[in-house]
């Protein structure tokens, strides 16, 4: 595949004042029958959600519903399955430990009628089983300290993993994962020193899960900004401590100084991949190479409510060819705003995690992910930045185009021309679009004059409004114009 990169800057000068407009034009020239490599969708395949006990609203199994229509959603990963308010663990007057599935098992049935596993993640400490005090911060408080005892620990983590074997069956939990703790290495862990006692819990629990079974899955260390892992690896291998794979967190606006204990100034539509593939090298460089490694939190920047604008969009398909091959799973963090952390939201668009918000509204990021689903399963390598070429197995090419600004920065229109080679002259294509005019939900809602609690009818407008309206044209001597406003996105299907 050729690829030529052509960028002219063009002056416009008036009489009395000069002023400068930058016009960015690329030339792409791609081989639609190139040699590939698989390109497995890591980046739909786990969602992150809301806390366990939301999982059976209603509002929150219609809109898991919603999105695994149009990704590949297959786990799902959120904190507190041992809240309390779940009710798995009790003691009775002697202080002997009860427990109780009842809650559990509805949880996990929910999802996996849905068509969705679990990533059952460890946490948070039940009371009566807690140490002591130790709330944290989020408006549901869960207790962030550690056991009071490690013999009942243990005996809880074996009686619910073996209830959940007895439940589903070894062949079916032997799929979901198992992840011990929530970045401990923040607030959410009040064990001191904070690594050694997370080492401590990391222990216990692997051990007393593959007691059961041998066949289920544990890993961690589930750290905030890429934290620990090199230090985490030579604890398990020194130790012997049982891990199938290895799990962070890191966030486009988490900073150079967490990540990377550095003052450089790095973009932040680099941040994630780049300590992803640094933390990849962390694996590879320890004494297990080749444990699989799945980043269980990431979203793009929260300022100025991004989250719930057309941003996503190009962020997203930005990330993808980055993180190509350097990671097993992303888990985009959340799947909807059923989400309770800082209370209950007040209004539908605040810049939450989710792809869906409050009453089902379908944010444009729902939309990016729905049309980047289209991508195909091989990836022909280009050197263009802001354009990523996939094949169908049935020969369909799927090109992704987009034009990113960084979240302080305007940007400017794009034009880009792709010239594809092994097509038809004037093949067929279908346009997806998602950009201010395409997939924009904010639209409609502003149109509405933004209520607060839109009714139900406003919802069913506003997604109609946005629903994607794709469009079929056909190539012109092999070659396609296209014009790409600021985060805008756009994803073509060419007819082989």
């Amino acid at each position: 595949m050729r690829i030529r990169f052509i960028t002219r800057h063009v002056a416009l000068f008036l009489c009395i004042a000069a002023a400068s407009v930058a016009v960015a034009q690329q030339t792409v020239t791609v081989d639609v029958k190139a040699k590939a490599h698989p390109f497995p969708h890591f980046w739909e395949q786990m969602f992150g959600s809301g806390r366990a006990i939301l999982s059976l609203r209603d509002s929150y199994r219609d809109d898991l519903e919603e999105v695994r229509k149009v990704t590949e959603f297959r786990y799902v990963r959120f904190h507190a399955i041992l809240h309390d308010e779940v009710g798995v663990y009790d003691e009775d007057e002697h202080g002997n430990p009860v427990y109780n599935f009842s809650y559990v098992d509805q949880i996990e049935d929910g999802l996996l009628k849905n068509g969705i596993r679990p990533v059952v993640e460890i946490s948070f400490m039940p009371k009566k089983l807690a140490a002591g005090e130790a709330p944290h911060p989020f408006w549901y408080k869960p207790n962030v300290g550690p056991p009071k005892s490690y013999e009942r620990w243990d005996d809880l983590m074996k009686h619910l993993a073996q209830h959940l074997v007895d439940r589903y069956g070894i062949d079916e939990v032997a799929q979901w994962y198992f992840e011990v703790w929530n970045e401990p290495n923040i607030d959410f862990w009040a064990g001191e020193p904070k690594q050694a006692t997370y080492f401590e819990l990391y222990d216990h629990t692997a051990r007393a899960l593959k007691a059961v079974s041998p066949r289920l899955r544990v890993g961690g260390p589930a750290t905030a900004a890429a934290g620990w892992i090199p230090e985490f690896m030579a604890h398990v291998s020194k130790e012997h401590v049982p891990i199938d794979f290895v799990s962070s967190h890191g966030y486009a606006d988490d900073t150079p100084q967490n990540l990377f204990h550095t003052d450089e100034d790095i973009p932040m539509a680099q941040r994630v991949c780049k300590a992803i593939r640094m933390v990849r090298k962390q694996i590879d460089d320890s004494g297990t190479p080749k444990l699989p490694l799945f980043w269980t939190e990431w979203n793009v920047p929260g300022r100025d409510a991004l989250r719930d604008t057309v941003y996503v969009g190009a962020a997203l398909a930005n990330t993808i060819p980055q993180c190509d091959g350097f990671v097993d799973m992303m888990s985009w963090w959340t799947f909807d705003d059923v989400f309770e952390e800082n209370g209950v939201v007040h209004d539908p668009f605040h810049g939450g995690f989710g792809l869906i918000a409050a009453g089902g509204i379908k944010k444009p990021s729902y939309y990016a992910f729905e049309i980047l689903h289209k991508l195909g399963d091989e990836r022909i390598e280009n050197a263009v930045q802001n354009v990523l070429v996939t094949r169908r197995k049935d020969g369909t090419t799927v090109i992704a185009a987009w034009n990113l600004a960084e979240p302080n920065q305007t940007g400017s229109t794009q034009h880009v021309r792709l010239q594809l080679q092994g097509v038809r002259g004037n093949a067929s294509l279908t346009v997806n679009r998602v950009d201010e005019q395409n997939g924009n939900t904010l639209t409609a809602y502003d149109a509405m004059q933004k209520p607060q609690y839109p009714t139900r009818a406003q919802i069913e407008q506003m997604n109609r409004a946005s629903e994607l309206k794709p469009t079929t044209k056909a190539l012109k001597n092999g070659a396609v114009e296209l014009e790409l406003a600021p985060n805008a996105l756009v994803v073509l299907e060419v007819a082989k």
